[in-house]
């Protein structure tokens, strides 16, 4: 079992297969884009489904979520998801993508046993994606919802972060959207996760901009705290239901006290926060023939020092040096 001196305990696992994207948000790289891990720093295929079986079958994990950068330039990701899917015992599996290449993709993980899909799309405006993205992919992502959709990838869920001057006005298009096409859309707040940190607190687009925006077109009924659980999503019945809406207010709203995931980046380093300044190596451990019971104890110890919280809501926060690709959102 993963458990904090806090008393939470850890059963899902977010997995970076790769630090590598096709896209160039400005939110999360520099045009350029950054300096890649070399190839050897990576975790192999076979490294990566024994680190999730360590956690499946030692430590209590129930779901798997694959994350990148964008797990769907992962070679290996259909092969890992159906090793996975044979686990005992098998947990929920679902993955975060940009979209862009699930149309050709998404009826093979579907086969392998991935469960669903988490799809990154900002805008319904292709110049606005053009300009959000620095790449003109608008259209391979609507295909790639679709894909995901007819695969039974279900439910499809919809992940969009609103920014200033860009596509802060689209939230009540966004949802009908998403109503029409029975997508579940989730608003992000922009988090410090940029690799020029050029985030600033003042003038984000608040999870209490975003209900006031859906608010002029849909009447919003909120769920009970129960249904939520450790979701960090708050969701909201639209027009009475069934449909749904949800918010990660992770800056003005956080949700720690409840957080029940652990995190593993694509060069084999635990993170017990998204937020965290330390991590803890486990692909040393794997790499010196360390046994499973050894990887587990190692495991189980970075978790056991996991902070009350992310420091978010502190004014003085100071993002990580690591920039999401590189960590796994």
């Amino acid at each position: 079992m993963l458990i904090d001196t806090y008393g939470r305990v850890a059963t899902d696992l977010r997995v970076s297969l790769t630090d590598r994207c096709n896209l160039r948000c400005t939110y999360c790289m520099p045009e350029e884009g950054l300096q890649w891990l070399a190839k050897p720093d990576l975790l192999t295929d076979d490294e990566i489904v024994r680190l999730i079986r360590i956690a499946v079958t030692q430590l209590g994990i129930t779901e798997v979520r694959f994350t990148g950068g964008e797990p769907l330039l992962r070679p290996g990701l259909v092969g890992i998801v159906e090793r996975v899917a044979q686990l005992e015992p098998r947990p929920q599996m679902s993955l975060t993508t940009n979209g862009i290449g699930l149309k050709r993709t998404a009826a093979a993980l579907k086969q392998a046993g991935l469960d669903r899909v988490n799809v990154s799309l900002d805008t319904l405006r292709p110049d606005v994606f053009k300009t959000l993205t620095r790449r003109d992919r608008h259209k391979d992502v609507i295909a790639g919802l679709e894909a995901a959709s007819e695969a039974g990838l279900t439910p499809v869920k919809v992940n969009s972060v609103l920014m200033p001057g860009l596509n802060d006005d689209e939230a009540p298009e966004l949802l009908a959207w998403a109503v029409e096409h029975d997508y579940e859309l989730r608003f992000i707040e922009q988090m410090p996760l940029d690799a020029q940190h050029g985030w600033k607190r003042d003038g984000m687009i608040t999870a209490g901009d975003i209900l006031a925006s859906l608010r002029t077109r849909f009447a919003l009924t909120a769920e009970g705290s129960g249904e939520r659980g450790s979701a960090p999503a708050e969701r909201w019945l639209v027009d009475g239901g069934p449909q749904r809406v949800g918010v990660i207010a992770s800056v003005t709203r956080p949700f720690c006290s409840a957080c029940d995931r652990t995190r593993l980046t694509a060069d084999g380093q635990v993170r017990t926060c998204l937020f965290a300044s330390e991590e803890t190596d486990l692909r040393a451990a794997l790499r010196s023939d360390s046994g499973d019971d050894e990887i587990a104890r190692i495991w189980k110890l970075a978790m056991w020092g996991k902070k009350a919280g992310s420091g978010l809501d502190d004014p003085t926060f100071l993002q990580p040096e690591r920039p999401m690709s590189a960590i796994g959102g």
